[in-house]
């Protein structure tokens, strides 16, 4: 598998970053599609309206937030087979997981990144 990139949405793109894959749920303010240069917008994959709120992208929350996303993406069928796609992605080309927070650290991006990294392929 090529390594999985993580990038905020208003870093400048870069040929490096293999297909972009904005993985938010919510458009980033002030952000133009042509901009942005992403391959696709995964909002699907996105932790739900309700997570996200309680989140609040609060760092003393982030353990019980990537336990709970964790459970979004392994619960859902949905999140579960766009999961099985990135890894499919991730095995042939760079993929740049793209995100809008503040926080590089303390984001879905991270959780969704490990996630898709222990995914076996199919």
């Amino acid at each position: 598998m090529k390594p999985i990139y993580l990038k905020r949405i208003y870093d400048a793109p870069d040929i490096a970053d293999g297909k972009r894959i904005l993985v938010d749920r919510i458009w980033p303010r002030g952000m133009s599609k042509e901009r942005a240069g992403l391959a696709l917008w995964m909002k699907e994959i996105a932790p739900s309206r309700e997570l996200r709120i309680w989140f609040g992208h609060d760092p003393g929350k982030f353990a019980e937030f990537r336990k709970r996303y964790r459970q979004e993406l392994d619960g859902d069928p949905e999140k579960r087979q766009l999961v099985r796609q990135l890894r499919s992605w991730a095995e042939t080309e760079t993929i740049t997981l793209v995100y809008a927070a503040k926080d590089a650290a303390h984001n879905q991006a991270v959780v969704l990144r490990d996630r898709i990294a222990e995914e076996t392929a199919l």
